[in-house]
């Protein structure tokens, strides 16, 4: 799997940390929470625990570890408090990605954040964005909400173009999507795969508005195909139920040009 944040730095240094950057259960005990529900919360290390499962999708508890500078012992103590307390699910498969070949022995457990737990990072703007869209659609029709979801589009488009015309082959341009993405607060990831390219949103800002508006989602699917120049297939989203939003990205076909499908999925 590749990584689009700056986590990715930490996950690669972390067989090398010393032993003085592992950190026990305790030594976490104090630092910013984030709410989730009335009466629960997610506090000191085990927030920092399920921000590093937002950023990068389902992960061992042992990648995790490292990722964090923490002890397996103390990761696996965070993981099942929170997967008690609703905002962890827990799997013997990873839910996005080519399918593994499972080895000897007992399978890996995956964790990843619930639909509660993702709901703990959102800021609480849904119902606001909701009450204007259910008026508009009222007002104007489902086609006025399309229009909006395009036009809103449009700017993150711009936004991502800067950042994928500069790389060069496929799997290069999806790595610049994911890590535009990513800053734009989407936490992507990209995993290869016998049939093209993965592109994995662990996060959606917008969960609650996509699950009433799919027009959303279909606006960003065809953002997608114009910036990478290939018809995308979407697989999944976090609005549908699945537990990540997973857009399978083919081979960019040598003859077909990226300006080219630009310009005739426009016309």
């Amino acid at each position: 799997m590749k990584y689009a944040s700056s986590a990715a730095s930490g996950r690669a240094g972390a067989a090398t940390a010393p032993d003085s950057q592992r950190l026990e259960f305790d030594d976490l005990s104090a630092g910013e929470g984030f709410p989730a529900t009335a009466g629960q919360e997610m506090t000191g290390a085990s927030a920092r625990v399920a921000k590093a499962l937002l950023e990068s999708g389902a992960v061992t508890a042992s990648d995790l570890a490292k990722r964090l500078y923490l002890t397996p012992t103390a990761v696996r103590r965070h993981l099942d408090s929170l997967v008690h307390r609703g905002f962890v699910t827990c799997s013997t498969e990873a839910p996005f990605g080519p399918h593994r070949t499972r080895g000897r022995g007992r399978p890996a457990r995956y964790y990843s954040l619930s639909p509660l737990g993702r709901d703990a990072f959102d800021a609480g703007y849904a119902d606001v964005a909701l009450d204007v869209l259910r008026f508009l659609a009222t007002r104007s029709g489902d086609e006025a909400v399309r229009d909006f979801a395009l036009e809103r589009t449009a700017g993150l488009e711009r936004r991502y173009r800067r950042v994928v015309d500069g790389a060069g082959t496929a799997p290069e341009r999806a790595d610049a999507l994911a890590t535009a993405l990513t800053a734009e607060g989407f936490a992507a990831t990209t995993e290869e795969g016998a049939r093209g390219t993965q592109l994995c949103q662990h996060h959606c800002p917008i969960t609650h508005v996509a699950e009433e508006f799919p027009q959303f989602c279909d606006a960003e699917q065809e953002a997608f195909s114009r910036l990478l120049g290939v018809h995308v297939t979407r697989l999944a989203t976090i609005a549908a139920g699945g537990g990540v939003c997973t857009t399978l990205i083919p081979a960019t076909p040598p003859e077909t040009s990226t300006s080219d499908f630009s310009e005739r999925t426009r016309a």
